[in-house]
């Protein structure tokens, strides 16, 4: 099996630099600091079915909050947390400055012991953290926040049913995806490019687009 590092930032996400300047619209929280900073590097392994990957190391992220986000070893990743259309936009999930967060928010999608919305945000502040420009990072979430796979409309099952891999309990409820809409991610771009909003003006963008 091929093995191969998930780049990480040990010591912060500055590197020991002074941060750039940051618009009143980038700014993490007022209590945080820059934009958190991740501990460990993450070696993965391929599994048999050419898709997924094992941790074989554990990652661990501290977001701008202080709240500590974990993908410990064995857990299984395949970037299924983010829609697949927005593989084109980033390159694949486990590329580049994408690879940490990406780990991180399958990780937090499957374990779902923290509301959707936490999760997306620490996927934010951490391609922040990894480097990604506030206008792809932004982009990003809008499009999790729009089209991820929530809780907005479930299912109910009868029984325990495969989902995405995972055993789901009885009368638990299965997240589902909406359709991408690659002319909103479009011009939610351009919007975001031209208007620098924060991460709550995403927000209400895409609920507003959803009436």
């Amino acid at each position: 099996m091929a093995l191969f590092s998930l780049v990480a930032v040990l010591i912060g996400c500055a590197s020991g630099k002074k941060p750039a300047q940051l618009s009143e619209a980038e700014q993490p929280p007022a209590h945080g600091s820059n934009w958190g900073y991740y501990t460990g590097e993450p070696v993965t392994r391929w599994n048999p079915d050419g898709r997924t990957m094992t941790l074989l190391t554990e990652l661990r992220y501290t977001d701008p909050h202080g709240e500590v986000w974990v993908a410990p070893i064995g857990s299984q990743v395949d970037g299924a947390s983010i829609p697949r259309y927005l593989w084109s936009i980033m390159g694949g999930p486990f590329e580049g400055k994408y690879r940490n967060g990406s780990v991180l928010h399958d990780v937090a999608y499957g374990e779902r012991k923290r509301p959707w919305q936490d999760s997306d945000r620490m996927f934010y502040y951490a391609m922040r953290c990894s480097g990604v420009s506030a206008i792809e990072a932004k982009t990003m979430y809008y499009a999790l926040y729009k089209f991820g796979h929530h809780w907005k409309f479930p299912i109910k099952r009868a029984k325990p049913v495969k989902f995405e891999g995972a055993l789901v309990a009885r009368g638990e409820e299965v997240p589902r995806a909406t359709p991408v809409n690659p002319a909103q991610i479009n011009q939610a771009r351009d919007w975001i490019q031209r208007a620098e909003p924060s991460l709550e003006q995403i927000e209400q963008r895409a609920e507003a687009e959803g009436r």
